[in-house]
């Protein structure tokens, strides 16, 4: 039988992005229209329809805001983890800066859910080589998963030789779960595979591919992730940021939830906490050292 795979949404508005942060003062976002309900509510009923439990990674921000919304979550048997509060980038805090800034987003979603917050999604993966010191303090801190690292060459995040599958890491403070967003490796390269704009980006039929691949050939359980801005092409067009930046934010927007259907309905999904107990269960995991 094929692994259960990782099913994560990270809960932030489309105005929130780190491609857009420095058009869009996070003294405004109280100014823009938001969405994150109804979009988030799309993607709780997809979800239902394939009978899916997922892992959603909630921006304090947003949940300090639509309480209801993660309550809702929570009570449809969802796991619920942290984003952050502010979705600053990890590599551009202090240690403190970090540490206050989680501590805040564990606290407020905690107190909505009445449970224990254990898992943790960096905004934009933006745990590197030089932030690698918040693995420590998410240790620290009661955390016990992360899914941060993103095992690519990238602009604003990645560290391409770090593991690409779910192991355990050595913190100072202890043991750490870490479940990278997942990639197919070619030609010595590794491609990510695992949602975002590259599920936007590439044909329904390469993604299959590359995640059947992952299942089949290799037994390994894969993490997939989709922002609830994704699912909607309606949404206003800032017309800030570079070329770039807009072409990935926007690209096939109005195919994304008819291909999120798609991939529910191919391959075995279920909550993050769901993939490390089937990963403790048949011993693959590894332990690796962190270093810089």
């Amino acid at each position: 039988m094929s692994p259960i795979n990782a099913f994560t949404v990270d809960v932030e508005d489309y105005f929130q992005v780190s491609a857009f942060e420095k058009h869009v003062a996070r003294s405004q976002w109280d100014q823009y229209a938001s969405r994150v309900v109804d979009n988030t509510q799309r993607i709780l009923r997809l979800l239902n329809r394939h009978d899916v439990q997922a892992t959603f990674f909630v921006l304090g921000w947003v949940a300090d805001r639509y309480p209801d919304l993660v309550r809702e979550i929570h009570h449809a048997g969802h796991e619920v983890g942290s984003h952050s509060f502010w979705h600053r980038l990890v590599y551009d805090l202090s240690p403190e800066e970090f540490r206050d800034d989680l501590r805040r987003s564990r606290d407020v979603l905690e107190d909505l859910i009445g449970a224990s917050v254990t898992a943790y999604r960096a905004p934009s993966f933006s745990i590197t080589k030089r932030s690698l010191w918040a693995l420590d303090i998410l240790s620290e801190e009661g955390f016990c998963v992360d899914s941060s690292i993103f095992p690519i060459h990238h602009d604003r995040y990645g560290i391409p030789g770090a593991k690409t599958s779910v192991h355990t890491l050595q913190t100072k403070a202890g043991q750490l779960w870490e479940f990278p967003p997942s990639v197919a490796r070619f030609a010595g390269f590794n491609l990510p595979v695992s949602g975002g704009g590259y599920f936007r980006l590439y044909p329904f039929a390469l993604t299959r591919y590359c995640l059947n691949r992952l299942n089949r050939t290799r037994q390994e359980a894969f993490m997939f992730y989709v922002h609830p801005w994704e699912v909607d092409p309606e949404q206003p067009r800032l017309g800030v940021g570079s070329r770039m930046a807009r072409f990935r934010h926007h690209v096939n927007l109005s195919s994304t939830e008819r291909k999120l259907d798609a991939l529910l309905g191919k391959f075995r999904f279920g909550r993050l906490c769901d993939v490390i107990q089937q990963a403790e269960v048949s011993s693959l995991p590894s332990t690796a050292e962190v270093s810089a």
